[in-house]
């Protein structure tokens, strides 16, 4: 085992991407101590991919982007403008607000940051925001994107944990709103505080009806694609596909804001981003397969339960080496690596895999906006022009949300477990 983690410091030293870091240590590993398991290799590699429920992976990513590319942004933002404009801070309240929604729209926290960012972050600083509270706000916000269903690493994790996609879209479901009202808080707070404008909307009642009705047609979408998970309709990939569908006609023929011309290169978009998911995936099969040969995860339960402490302990300390490892690592390969070995442990002290799901997408969400890695913290930066250091400084009073939601859902098991135990009785 020592091999495997000599190596692999060593392949992260040198620059080497985690992915293939995984796979080379991988194959290190086998070289030297089973030797005779080489040529199934190959047959272990694509086994990882080999999996239908991520079939639902590429239609999540290519949905986001279509209603991304459709115009979609700028209407959440005016539908947002209609509820929290008047009060003060009204731009910031809007980030916050239109992350909730767009976060149940993408499923991803990285493109939360783009669309949102792109159209905010220069409004907000003409307004008279702060540059660094401007971006900070957005990557924070943006944390939503993977905690509100639907969510591209909840699928990730459900593949990895054998657990229902539909329950873990409803575990998340109260935990991420709950991030965002939090920061709603927070930002009129701090806005009351520096004096931040509100903002002045004066739009007929026929104005506000038809900002009202275009938004609200995008904002049933998710509600579609994750009822129908939760309900029995469709399995999480066909709820995807249909996602696809609905984003290609309320994009072409209601929103009228996506070019069809346009459709082909998105979906070369989706693909790219979803391989590399995938030979992340592929290559962190081999990592766990060696954990399970060398009974790595019974070997974690057997040390922490023959410690004897109080489970409030074992818990805080997972807590911290997500919060840890999502600071150095990127959300997929993280998920791989941690749940084969903390699950087993979160088991035995009485949280079931909705309730650890939870916590861990929630944990690394917190990294994506945390230096060094943070990347949407390098998606702002482009945007904004400032440091990733000044925009985390900047993102630090919203990220309080994160952690008090992830110590609530870490002890307080019914935040994450109770929609799906009313909704889904399998």
């Amino acid at each position: 085992m020592s091999i495997l983690l000599i190596s692999l410091f060593i392949f992260l030293f040198l620059g080497i991407p985690i992915a293939y870091s995984l796979g080379l240590s991988s194959f290190i590993y086998f070289l030297f101590v089973h030797p005779e398991l080489i040529p199934i290799l190959p047959q272990r590699f694509f086994a990882g991919m080999n999996s239908y429920p991520m079939i639902a992976l590429p239609l999540f990513v290519l949905m986001g982007l279509l209603m991304n590319e459709g115009g979609i942004t700028t209407r959440l933002i005016d539908f947002s403008l209609l509820f929290v404009g008047r009060f003060r801070g009204g731009l910031g309240l809007v980030n916050v607000m239109a992350s909730m929604i767009f976060g149940g729209i993408s499923g991803s926290s990285v493109s939360d940051t783009a669309s949102i960012g792109a159209a905010l972050i220069p409004e907000m600083e003409r307004k008279g925001y702060s540059l660094e509270f401007s971006s900070g706000i957005t990557v924070a916000s943006s944390t939503m994107g993977m905690i509100i269903p639907p969510s591209v690493p909840m699928v990730i994790y459900a593949w990895i944990a054998n657990e229902s996609v539909g329950k873990l879209f409803l575990g998340s479901l109260i935990p991420g709103v709950m991030i965002g009202i939090l920061m709603l808080g927070i930002t009129l707070y701090i806005s009351y505080l520096k004096k931040y404008p509100v903002e002045n909307i004066k739009l007929s009642t026929k104005d506000k009806f038809n900002r009202i009705k275009t938004s609200i047609i995008a904002i049933i979408m998710p509600v579609i694609v994750v009822g129908s998970v939760v309900f029995g309709i469709a399995t999480a990939t066909e709820s995807a596909g249909l996602g696809v569908l609905f984003a290609l006609l309320i994009g072409i023929f209601v929103i009228k804001g996506l070019d069809i011309k346009k459709v082909p290169s998105l979906i070369k978009s989706a693909i790219l981003t979803s391989a590399n998911v995938m030979i992340i995936i592929a290559l962190s099969q081999l990592y766990i397969w060696i954990l399970a040969l060398e009974k790595i995860p019974q070997a974690v339960v057997s040390f922490t339960s023959g410690l004897n402490l109080p489970n409030f302990i074992y818990i805080v300390f997972i807590d911290l080496i997500i919060l840890i490892i999502g600071t150095f690592v990127d959300v997929s390969p993280a998920i791989l690596l941690l749940t084969p070995v903390f699950l087993p442990v979160m088991n035995s002290i009485g949280i079931n895999s909705i309730q650890f799901g939870v916590i861990l997408i929630s944990g690394l969400a917190i990294g994506l906006v945390t230096p060094p890695v943070g990347m949407c913290l390098n998606v702002a930066s482009t945007i904004s022009k400032l440091s990733i250091g000044k925009i985390f400084k900047g993102a630090i009073p919203f990220l309080l949300a994160n952690i008090i939601t992830l110590l609530l859902i870490s002890f307080l098991p019914f935040l994450s477990t109770w929609l799906p135990s009313i909704l889904i009785k399998k």
